[in-house]
């Protein structure tokens, strides 16, 4: 998920009392739950060599048992920092060693576990294991839980500043609904997928090797259907309030494309491409313009542009 939804998270996590269980709590919260994201440095060595590194050694085992480890460290001496200066605030609580480590690994627990619910994936055994796990449940920014945690944040937070006891009651229960609605998106996805294979298979007389019932924004009642079979791939809508018609599979059936490439070659020309490759769920070949590209299905709807694409046409 984005960082706004896991700084939310965590910042729930702390205003339903974990907070007040040592000095520095509720930043260590908010920092960890976004900590296993350092991975983002990856970056630095291009986009899609980032691919194979991203969502992977600091979101699996080693990653968050060690993280959180190193921030306990940075925020204790942090502490004792401000405390030689005299900038120390007065009402922060003592630093509890044994706490602050323990919402260190609470906060970064969450965030594998969140990244898990979207489409991109994340490599929960890395580096044991690179294999992908997909929860195909949310779309990664999803404004309608930014909605419910930020305003029981607020609701909480203004009956804890007026001295009200029961500050937490709005936490509470909107993270219930919250809980809910991720559980009712997770059977809409698997309606979805269910429905569209039936679908596929009627049609063609065969079942897809794979079908995706992928999230878009804000209509968590909609999927967009990516299903692949026999090197051929294809795409749908599912509405779930479309009554019998809920599943509609367009037309535009066509090769995959892998097959028509010499992926020795381009592997050896172009760096871009064996990250990727090692990253894309649903790979296909557009050629478009005397372009050749190599996409993935999962990220070729509505305003992604050219992004997660890698041009693979031989130079001249």
């Amino acid at each position: 998920m984005d960082n706004l939804t896991h700084g939310l998270t965590g910042a729930v996590l702390g205003q339903l009392g974990l907070k007040k269980k040592t000095g520095l709590g509720m930043a260590t919260l908010i920092i960890a739950a976004n900590l296993p994201d350092i991975d983002a440095l990856a970056t630095l060595f291009g986009e899609y060599q980032s691919l194979a590194l991203r969502r992977g050694v600091a979101h699996g085992p080693f990653g968050v048992l060690i993280l959180p480890i190193l921030l306990t460290g940075v925020m204790i001496a942090f502490d004792r920092w401000q405390e030689r200066r005299g900038k120390r605030p007065e009402k922060r609580l003592p630093i509890h060693k044994g706490w602050l480590l323990a919402l260190a690994y609470i906060g970064a627990i969450s965030h594998p576990m969140l990244d898990y619910l979207n489409s991109y994936g994340v490599r929960f055994l890395e580096p044991f294991s690179d294999q992908w796990f997909y929860g195909d449940t949310l779309f990664i920014i999803d404004v309608w839980v930014w909605a419910a945690l930020g305003i029981a944040l607020w609701l909480s937070l203004r009956r804890e500043r007026r001295g009200r006891t029961d500050y937490r009651r709005p936490l509470i229960a909107i993270v219930a609904i919250v809980i809910a609605y991720v559980g009712a998106n997770a059977l809409i996805s698997d309606r979805a997928q269910q429905l569209a294979a039936e679908q596929i298979r009627d049609m063609r007389g065969e079942s897809a090797e794979l079908v995706i019932a992928n999230n878009v924004p804000i209509a968590f009642w909609v999927r967009d259907i990516r299903w692949r079979g026999q090197g051929e791939i294809g795409s749908g809508r599912f509405t779930l309030f479309g009554g019998e018609d809920m599943v509609t599979l367009n037309d535009d059936v066509r090769p995959d494309g892998m097959d028509t490439v010499d992926w020795d070659a381009v592997i050896a020309e172009n760096p871009d491409v064996r990250p990727y490759l090692f990253w894309s769920r649903m790979p296909f070949i557009e050629r478009r313009d005397g372009r050749i590209l190599l996409r993935d299905q999962r990220f070729t709807f509505d305003g992604i542009g050219d992004r997660f694409t890698v041009d693979i046409t031989p130079a001249e």
